[in-house]
């Protein structure tokens, strides 16, 4: 059964996200409380990040002084939402291209919500690569999703095909990065625009056209 999250026979909002991004992550461990209220359902997007217009590349997470004050930055901002301390994957960034695909999958079967939430929390409270293919099982098993059939699904051309495709559409429609949420036209970029956005769904009467 899917979740209200996922329902998209309703007006939905779409929330993109890629696991490897940490404030993907952020955003995600609190859009479903933000939309609670919303007569909005929330459709979660898996996309590729870096095949987006203006993907962040984490150089600034990365080694040295600069690194460890973003990361020190991100980990505060963490802690101020009340989330588990986050713990750096080694290595990071790392290539999401096998737990994207497995989130596209888990979308096809309408558990999208439950896999994405347990492979961030394995990747960034749990401090576990997602380039490893048992975090991602891991993960995968948390909802109970079986491994043979997750590798099975991750290798099917018809799932990379979609999630390009999606990504594709992502582009299309103004994305420039993730976290994002889309609104009707409106696209709202960053952790922090998540609560922006679950208000504008509110202000914004369901079937409403965009300006």
């Amino acid at each position: 059964m899917r979740s209200r999250a996922e329902d998209v026979s309703s007006p939905a909002a779409g929330f993109y996200f890629d696991l490897a991004s940490p404030l993907a992550y952020l955003a995600a461990e609190r859009i479903l409380q933000a939309f609670s209220d919303s007569p909005t359902a929330v459709e979660w997007r898996p996309v590729l990040a870096r095949e987006l217009p203006g993907a962040e590349t984490f150089d600034a997470l990365l080694g040295g002084e600069q690194g460890d004050v973003s990361r020190g930055e991100l980990e505060r901002r963490a802690r101020e939402l009340g989330l588990q301390r986050v713990r750096w994957p080694e290595p990071f960034p790392f290539d999401s291209s096998l737990a994207m695909r497995v989130a596209t999958y888990a979308k096809s079967i309408g558990r999208a919500v439950p896999f994405a939430q347990a492979a961030f929390r394995q990747a960034f409270a749990g401090g576990r690569s997602l380039e490893d293919r048992d975090s991602v099982l891991i993960a995968a098993a948390a909802c109970e999703m079986h491994p043979s059939a997750v590798l099975r699904g991750a290798e099917l051309r018809s799932v990379a095909a979609q999630l390009s495709a999606s990504t594709a559409a992502a582009a299309a429609a103004g994305v420039r990065d993730v976290p994002a949420v889309l609104v009707g036209a409106r696209v709202f970029h960053g952790e922090r625009a998540i609560e922006q956005a679950a208000a504008h769904t509110l202000a914004r009467p369901t079937g409403a056209r965009s300006a």
